[in-house]
């Protein structure tokens, strides 16, 4: 064998194991996620909206968001990416300084 199909063949051996890497590390996220995912959390979704997590229907894939105020919305249950702990303050804090500047 010459050294260029030694070399493609390890090229090819670690584009395969990066990918399985890849793979499990992206399921261990997700298994993460979903062990967080219980009515009451404080989630972010995939759009950016921060809301608190009041019912997961696991049947139809539908979630249960209040948004503030009783504003309740129904999301699909793949838009929540996150499960956050004391971000949406420090965002709310942020908006209130941007608006106070720009008053």
């Amino acid at each position: 064998m010459d050294p260029i199909s030694l070399f493609m063949i390890a090229i090819l051996g670690m584009l395969i194991y990066f990918m399985i890497r890849n793979s499990r590390k992206q399921r261990k996220t997700q298994e993460e996620l979903q062990e967080k995912l219980k009515p009451g959390a404080d989630v972010m979704t995939s759009f950016g909206l921060y809301a608190r997590l009041l019912e997961l229907d696991d049947e139809n894939n539908v979630a249960t968001l209040d948004v503030g105020k009783g504003v309740l919305i129904k999301v699909h249950r793949q838009t929540l990416t996150k499960v956050v702990e004391d971000e949406p303050s420090e965002v709310e804090a942020s908006t209130e300084e941007a608006t106070d500047k720009s008053s």
